[in-house]
């Protein structure tokens, strides 16, 4: 099971670096560079996923969707959104058949 604590640790921690100085955390640089820049890192981050899942290595994979986990968090902070907001939508969609939750939404 998720320590989910840690993913509101990581949470918080991200909220505080909106104010840090760019040059001061990685973080705070991909913030100040913008939707764009946060976007690519992490398409970056899910291609090296996938690249990860086609090789086998199963730590390689884990660090990566690690990383595609973070940066989608950092991505969700950006627009003051974060890991409540997801949980509220897992719980939500649990038990919904995907076709059925994709047809909700007027998605192919």
């Amino acid at each position: 099971m998720i320590d989910i604590e840690v993913l509101h640790r990581v949470s918080t921690t991200l909220a505080e670096r909106k104010a840090a100085d760019p040059d001061s955390s990685y973080v705070s640089g991909l913030y100040a560079k913008g939707t764009d820049t946060i976007c690519k890192k992490l398409a970056e981050e899910a291609a090296e996923t996938i690249m990860a899942a086609k090789d086998g290595d199963r730590l390689h994979l884990v660090w990566e969707v690690t990383d595609v986990w973070f940066h989608s968090m950092v991505l969700l902070s950006h627009f003051g959104l974060g890991v409540d907001d997801i949980l509220a939508e897992f719980r939500r969609r649990e038990g919904v058949s995907g076709i059925d939750e994709k047809k909700s939404r007027g998605t192919n």
